[in-house]
């Protein structure tokens, strides 16, 4: 990857204040559910009886506020910039809540860049166990920005079954893999005989990662989307919300893993 290195990545990356675990859900192609399967991982990760938040980090085309049901520019004309707000018990920041809706954010890398920054370290988030991050689709500014800046626990990468989609989780999967950030799976939307199934295990499998789990495709979910209502949050007995939980055990464990080893090196710096 031109113009990068490891060794920078670790001489400028800093820990959110207040917050324990940060995990981007991330594609290499837009289409394929990313920011429902954050939306509705970061509810199941409250039900674990989690402090959550979730960053809106697609700058360009944010769509965190409508799944959570709050009203695209509801903070639009208080002159405070961007701070939080808690809809199904999950604290989110999205550019979406500044912008009055309809508003294009034609925004060059750079200043994409800037505006990440601010929302990830400018926003007073409280304390939390987790935040996840809605990445953008692609290899863009957004999250080259994000694995040099910002202390990550690990990556969950999200895909559908179709062969297009598969190509592109593998480029994701590599770009990752280049930036030095661990990633904890793969996780497998609209599985269906429509679209197919079993493709993402089978991805998994072969760039030896875990697979998360497969969320199927189901009219509930999208409406629940649509409508601002997540179906994590209304309906926790449904088979896909069932599915989200268990996705979001498996997260939690790995996170548990990952601080016992940095609280272990750090440990063994000091003697």
């Amino acid at each position: 990857m031109i113009g990068f290195s490891l060794d920078s990545r670790q001489q400028n990356i800093k820990k959110i204040p207040g917050i324990k675990n940060v995990v981007a859900v991330a594609s290499n192609k837009g289409g394929v559910g990313k920011s429902t399967i954050a939306t509705n991982l970061a509810i199941s990760l409250k039900r674990l009886d989690n402090k959550v938040g979730i960053l809106d980090a697609d700058i360009t085309g944010p769509n965190i506020p409508r799944m959570l049901g709050i009203p695209s520019g509801s903070l639009a004309g208080e002159g405070q910039g961007l701070r939080t707000v808690e809809a199904h018990g999950v604290k989110a920041v999205s550019l979406g809540l500044v912008l009055p809706p309809d508003t294009p954010v034609v925004w060059r890398g750079p200043m994409i860049a800037s505006g990440l920054k601010q929302m990830v370290f400018d926003v007073d988030w409280g304390d939390l166990d987790y935040l996840i991050i809605d990445l953008p689709p692609g290899t863009s500014d957004v999250s080259m920005t994000l694995a040099q800046d910002v202390m990550l626990s690990g990556i969950v990468i999200a895909t559908t079954p179709q062969e297009v989609s598969l190509e592109d989780a593998r480029k994701a999967v590599a770009m990752f893999d280049k930036l030095g950030v661990s990633i904890f799976g793969i996780i497998e939307n609209m599985s269906s005989e429509i679209f197919g199934e079993g493709g993402g295990e089978n991805a998994a499998d072969d760039l030896g990662l875990d697979f998360l789990g497969s969320i199927p495709l189901e009219k509930e979910l999208r409406i629940g989307s649509d409508k601002g209502v997540p179906l994590t949050a209304i309906n926790i007995e449904h088979p896909v919300s069932i599915k989200f939980l268990e996705i979001a055990k498996k997260i939690d464990q790995r996170c548990v893993i990952v601080n016992e080893q940095s609280a272990s090196l750090q440990t063994r710096d000091l003697t």
